[in-house]
């Protein structure tokens, strides 16, 4: 098993090219947030604008489109309406196409219209996607769906998650489970824990071991997401993506621990941390 380090990801990510335009950099799709979930979306758009995406298009219930129109200023938005629930559904979704990358899951909450949305997503993207918290629960006792995909599709579960997809009592062989798993679903599954590990079908396994206990609050993992999401549509790999994506987040929650602490460090504090990463990859100094 392989480490990620800054060497593995100078070696993905490159310098910014001078004659470029927000088109170079993707359109990005992110399909997040619920009524009872506000957060969630904020994390994962505002993480994929930090890591690069020259467009990032958050679509999200009506009901919660004011609150997160005040707090983002570089999104663009696609309001979908809902039921009494507010919760989005097949039905409402945004159209798929002329998309880099489309991440679904942060704060969709859980329902039966959720799962019809995850389920049609996963079929009908023209492109690879990321699937997060609510797009992994939504999947439980039909994961297979995820084989159904035109395009690679990212997973990124924490233990409990993992369980109850796989509908296992506990995740004790995280490495082989992950590998296995990988390899099943034709898949990158990225298994949060105090050591990631990202596996590929193809046999491939790497682990990530930067990061801190500060990270552990509600809202970290919707700014990984974003950040993987960002990668996939510059035009990484999904190995890579998920790969680098896991060091940025680590390193830029180990610069944010080392500033402020790991006590009151909050997901909000980290993604002004995720430039302060990529900057050595600046094609110049100025």
């Amino acid at each position: 098993m392989k480490t990620i380090d800054w060497e593995y990801l100078a070696q993905h990510m490159h310098p910014r090219e001078p004659e470029s335009d927000k088109n170079t950099y993707g359109r990005v799709l992110a399909v997040c947030g619920c009524r009872d979930y506000i957060g969630a979306p904020f994390f994962a758009a505002q993480a994929a604008v930090r890591t690069g995406s020259g467009i990032v298009t958050l679509a999200l219930p009506s009901c919660i489109y004011p609150i997160l129109a005040a707090k983002l200023n570089e999104p663009t938005f696609v309001p979908l309406e809902t039921g009494a629930d507010g919760k989005i559904s097949a039905d409402c979704l945004p159209s798929l196409d002329r998309r880099a990358a489309i991440l679904a899951g942060p704060g969709l909450g859980i329902s039966e219209g959720v799962t019809q949305a995850v389920k049609t997503i996963i079929e009908q993207a023209e492109c690879p996607l990321v699937l997060d918290a609510d797009g992994i629960n939504a999947l439980a006792g039909h994961i297979d769906v995820v084989e159904k995909a035109k395009y690679p599709v990212i997973l990124t579960p924490h233990s409990h998650e993992f369980a109850r997809i796989c509908d296992i009592p506990s995740t004790e062989h995280r490495e082989a489970m992950a590998s296995a798993f990988a390899g099943k679903h034709r898949c990158v599954l990225l298994l949060k824990g105090h050591r990631t590990i990202i596996a590929d079908p193809h046999g491939a396994l790497y682990q990530n071991v930067h990061g801190n206990p500060g990270m552990a609050k509600g809202g970290s993992g919707d700014v990984l997401s974003g950040i993987i999401l960002s990668l996939l549509g510059q035009g990484l790999d999904p190995l890579a993506a998920a790969a680098c994506g896991a060091y940025i987040h680590s390193r830029a929650g180990d610069l944010c621990a080392n500033d402020i602490g790991e006590f009151g460090m909050t997901p909000t504090d980290m993604l002004r941390y995720i430039p302060r990463v990529l900057k050595p990859l600046n094609s110049r100094e100025w």
